[in-house]
């Protein structure tokens, strides 16, 4: 086995990998990105080489990009980290969800971690967007599936050539949206495919994870402690010595991403419409039920104690 990843400081990575993470789940190593000490972006600051800042991009396609030493950009949207929460995590206040345009006033703390696929709530976060999701789904309700984590999945019939859903958005601290670009998982099962809300309910802290993070670059700036996202398809960065990240069968050509919502097909009534998200049909990121069940196990433990 090789590494697969160009390293410019000391890296490692797993020479010997066993246990059921190998069914197609397995992670080459984990990378520290948080506030302590030790963590990459902390090393790289102290030692005078970049900027106590760093961004990282996830792209609708599965493209990423990660940047040391990116300070972000004038006019982006950012709000503040909570500097009396726990100063190792990127910890930021949300103050109102909206859904198909409804919203709701919340005011509740939650943490920006990438090593986490999937979104967690607790209440009342959890229960206002999944039965405002719910209750705009224009699509049938799939029976219950012990082995999915997520509680409102959606049938896709093999005639559906488009899905509808609602836009999903959180109002920040500061007042700045974050509009989120694809707030659902599509999952193969048995006899097809299901489409959810990918979200989770946690019993204890909040969790916004990468499926929420997708179509943005989001910059960790750890020296104004603030938290800024862009709109991006993680192609069209500015110059500079990163390495993006390009899953094996990403086009040549990038494709056109939207992020804004007003930038997309809708109804007008605060609802988003796509093509139906086959995997057969456009190549879409899928997830199987086994995987799913060992994520949940798994990152947020690692997420808890990075």
């Amino acid at each position: 086995n090789t590494c697969d990843t160009m390293c410019f400081f000391g890296c490692s990575c797993g020479k010997v990998q066993t246990g059921s993470f190998l069914e197609g789940a397995a992670p080459n190593g984990l990378f520290g990105l948080g506030m302590g000490s030790i963590s990459v972006p902390s090393i790289l600051a102290k030692e005078g080489l970049v900027a106590d800042s760093f961004s990282m991009c996830f792209g609708n396609d599965g493209t990423g990009r990660i940047s040391f030493g990116d300070e972000g950009s004038s006019g982006q949207e950012e709000t503040p980290f909570n500097p009396s929460k726990s100063q190792l995590l990127y910890n930021i206040s949300i103050t109102q969800i909206s859904v198909g345009g409804t919203s709701a006033d919340l005011n509740f703390d939650a943490i920006f971690d990438s090593g986490t696929s999937f979104t967690y709530l607790n209440d009342p976060a959890y229960t206002s967007i999944s039965e405002s999701f719910n209750l705009r789904a224009k699509d049938k309700r799939s029976s219950s599936d012990s082995d999915l984590p997520f509680e409102y999945c959606y049938d896709i019939s093999e005639q559906q050539t488009t899905v509808e859903y609602p836009i999903v958005n959180l109002t920040m601290k500061g007042g700045d949206n974050f509009f989120v670009t694809d707030p659902i998982v599509i999952v193969s099962i048995q006899g097809g495919y299901v489409y959810c809300l990918g979200v989770v309910k946690s019993g204890d802290i909040n969790i916004i994870g990468q499926n929420f993070m997708t179509g943005y670059r989001i910059i960790f700036d750890r020296e104004k402690m603030v938290l800024g996202w862009t709109k991006s398809n993680c192609y069209d960065t500015e110059e500079s010595n990163t390495l993006p990240i390009n899953p094996a069968n990403s086009p040549v050509v990038p494709p056109t991403v939207s992020v804004e919502p007003e930038a997309t097909a809708g109804n007008g009534n605060g609802s988003h419409i796509s093509e139906a998200p086959s995997p057969l049909a456009n190549g879409s990121p899928t997830w199987n039920s086994f995987i799913l069940a060992l994520l949940m196990v798994f990152l947020p433990i690692l997420a808890s104690i990075l």
